[in-house]
């Protein structure tokens, strides 16, 4: 029961995630001070993936980059914003999944080791059970020999007697 409405609270999580994201970047891209910011990180964003970019394709890389318009750039950064966000809700909502699917499967062991224990202890009373009776058994077999014996020997002195 728990299963289904975890799964359920993840993929809602996951679905009310991106609106929420949306609301970010619109925030983001509104608010003076923030503005300026991500306007900043926006640019070096820039400088970096353009300098990686140009190396991968092997063009010179000490050529003036020239830096993001101001909308570009608030757009780039807000847009940033909004998958960073994305990201660090589903891998949160991963992690979650797979701490919770780590402590089932740590109860099922638990379960298991504990019937693996039972099992044990079942077969060692088995054996010192097995060993009593054989100890009875040997213990029987020997009175029936000493019996045996001592009735030939009366059957024997019976028999003169019976024949007189």
């Amino acid at each position: 029961m728990v299963l289904p409405l975890v799964k359920l609270g993840t993929l809602a999580l996951k679905t009310a995630c991106k609106p929420i994201a949306n609301r970010l970047k619109k925030e983001a891209s509104l608010h003076p001070r923030f503005r300026q910011h991500i306007i900043n990180f926006a640019q070096v964003n820039h400088r970096v993936t353009t300098q990686i970019q140009r190396r991968i394709y092997g063009h010179r890389t000490d050529v003036e980059i020239r830096p993001l318009n101001e909308e570009k750039a608030v757009q780039a950064a807000a847009d940033l914003i909004g998958e960073v966000f994305v990201f660090t809700v589903a891998g949160a909502a991963v992690i979650f999944e797979v701490q919770r699917s780590a402590k089932s499967e740590a109860r099922k062991e638990e379960a298991r080791a504990q019937e693996l224990q039972a099992l044990r202890q079942k077969d060692e009373d088995l054996i010192r059970e097995m060993e009593t009776l054989r100890q009875r058994f040997e213990e029987v077999e020997k009175l029936a020999k000493e019996q045996a014996k001592s009735g030939i020997f009366s059957i024997r002195k019976q028999t003169p007697k019976a024949q007189e």
